[in-house]
């Protein structure tokens, strides 16, 4: 382990922290988070410690050192002399351009170390005069303690991979400068056996002092919160925090400029309002509806259930989107990490007698992905299983079942290679095999054409967008009808009379939108341009 002789071994003081932790709470994980050499330690701590149950968070770890610009600097700071007052920043800046091929030929040519060095400080009396205040701020003495420790720890750590067991999760900025982050990132993910990776494309080597990284956002959007031992997806859930909440009405503010959704639920009496107004508040209730292509409509939904009355969509969602494909890649871009940090989790029976148990309002497609992934030609048409599968279970707790249809896809784009003709060219058909056997298909004992989940993606011809409509139904209940609904005849009408709303419901909306006239982007523009922005858009009559 390292140290150095003013200062205590710092794998033992965290070693301390983690133990004492331990004993506090015996039964819940302990959170690592370290950035660079902090990484670093965190690892050495967890290959320690294999009998702890840790969850490390590692953003841009120095395991790379060797590989970086910065064993390079280590040699030259090390015979500076100290009256020149050198930086790092200098030192850095002046390796990535010119002078690093000035200090290449130099010393191909033979001229020693020190000579080298010399001559590049008789370089530096033209530089600014804000790099010597920086002197002030690191000293080169602290520079060279700091680079040596990283090299230190860089060169034990890799030593110790293989003893690292623990939860990892990696998160590798795109334009570090000072370590290779990226590739580092990969290297790690398939060195560490429970290691995930998340990329910021966009940030620099100090991750954490950048405004748009979210820690909190980064652990609940990747599944890395838990507090036991497993990971529950329900129960672990944690609700928005206010960053999240003022990115949400960010992503609603474009969401309402491009497709202006508009939502119509049912009261008891029976009469449609606009909003969100006939949901019931107090669940469990059971939101059921239609997929449109690439589930565009769970966006607008979510937010607008958020937005509008502060409920929580606790979506059902498949399997894929929570999974590693067995080559070791990772789904994790931007839209997938949003499921995790707005409460989905991977539909199951389990996890569906979980959210009705904490009368959660649950989003449920039984469409699916196929209807996700309708081929030409499919627009609003329903793909359900022949079985009854959610009915008895949402009358054991008595939940409300609100039936809801949605269009606004045909006004979105055309669908120009479907599934049907992509299988007939033979380099996708062996892309959508490998993807399909890699996650595994969800419903391999359901008959009918729901059964045929191949993973694909449909490619398209985006049109000028349109407006999205929801309507949603009388909520149907349940309440009371537990005896009754364990016939399976009795839940099959039951099953039947919801999909039949949302195909009422579907064309109720297919009728009505004809009668918008600000059904149309443009005229919608010319409103808010005569309105203001943040103007409520009419709509057809109710």
């Amino acid at each position: 382990m390292w140290t150095s002789n003013d200062s205590p071994c710092l794998i033992k003081l965290v070693e301390k922290t983690v133990r004492s932790e331990v004993k506090r709470s015996p039964n819940r994980p302990i959170y690592l988070v370290g950035e660079s050499l902090g990484a670093c330690i965190a690892l050495a701590v967890a290959s320690c410690n294999p009998d702890v149950d840790l969850v490390l968070i590692l953003a841009n770890p120095a395991t790379s050192f060797s590989k970086s610009q910065l064993q390079t600097v280590l040699p030259l700071l090390e015979v500076i002399p100290d009256h020149f007052h050198l930086t790092l920043r200098y030192v850095l800046s002046s390796l990535t351009g010119d002078l690093l091929k000035r200090v290449s030929g130099i010393l191909v040519r033979g001229q020693t170390l020190q000579q080298t060095v010399g001559g590049l400080c008789q370089d530096s009396v033209a530089l600014p005069l804000y790099l010597s205040v920086l002197t002030d701020i690191l000293p080169q003495e602290t520079l060279i303690w700091k680079l040596q420790m990283l090299k230190t720890a860089s060169t034990f750590v890799n030593a110790r991979l293989h003893a690292v067991e623990a939860q990892t999760l990696i998160l590798s900025s795109g334009r570090d400068q000072l370590l290779p982050s990226l590739e580092e990132g990969e290297r790690l993910f398939h060195a560490l056996p429970n290691g995930e990776i998340r990329r910021a494309g966009d940030s620099g080597h100090f991750l954490f002092l950048e405004d748009g990284i979210d820690l909190a956002s980064a652990i609940k959007g990747s599944y890395f919160y838990r507090r036991g031992k497993y990971l529950d997806c329900v129960s672990d859930y944690v609700p928005l925090t206010p960053s999240e909440f003022n990115k949400l009405n960010l992503i609603l503010s474009y969401i309402e400029q491009m497709f202006s959704p508009l939502t119509l639920s049912t009261l008891e009496d029976g009469m449609i309002v606009r909003g969100l107004g006939g949901i019931p508040m107090e669940g469990p209730v059971l939101i059921v509806g239609y997929h449109m292509l690439l589930g565009i409509e769970l966006i607008p939904l979510v937010c607008q259930f958020f937005i509008q009355r502060k409920i929580i969509l606790r979506g059902m969602a498949h399997p894929m989107l929570f999974v590693k494909l067995k080559d070791g890649r990772l789904l994790d871009s931007f839209p997938f990490d949003q499921i995790g940090i707005f409460g989905g989790v991977p539909v199951s029976a389990v996890n569906f007698y979980k959210l009705l148990s904490l009368k959660s309002h649950i989003l449920l497609y039984p469409g699916g992905i196929r209807e996700a992934l309708h081929r030409k030609g499919e627009e609003y048409k329903l793909f359900w299983p022949e079985q009854s599968e959610f009915i008895r279970m949402a009358a054991r707790f008595g939940a409300k079942i609100v039936p809801f249809g949605v269009v606004g896809e045909d006004d979105f784009g055309d669908v120009l290679l479907d599934y049907d003709d992509q299988i007939k060219i033979p380099f996708m058909k062996s892309i959508i095999e490998e993807f399909t056997n890699s996650v595994g298909n969800l419903r391999t004992e359901t008959r009918g054409e729901v059964a045929n989940q191949d993973l694909h993606f449909p490619m398209f011809l985006p049109k000028v967008p349109g407006r999205f409509y929801y309507y949603f139904g009388k909520p149907i209940e349940t309440e009371g009808r537990k005896q009754e609904l364990r016939d399976k005849g009795k839940a099959h009408e039951l099953y039947l009379q919801v999909q039949d709303e949302i195909e009422k419901n579907i064309a109720f909306l297919k009728e009505k939108r004809e009668k918008d006239p600000y059904r149309s982007v443009l005229s919608r523009l010319a409103y808010q341009a005569a309105h203001g922005v943040t103007s409520e858009i009419p709509t057809f009559e109710i």
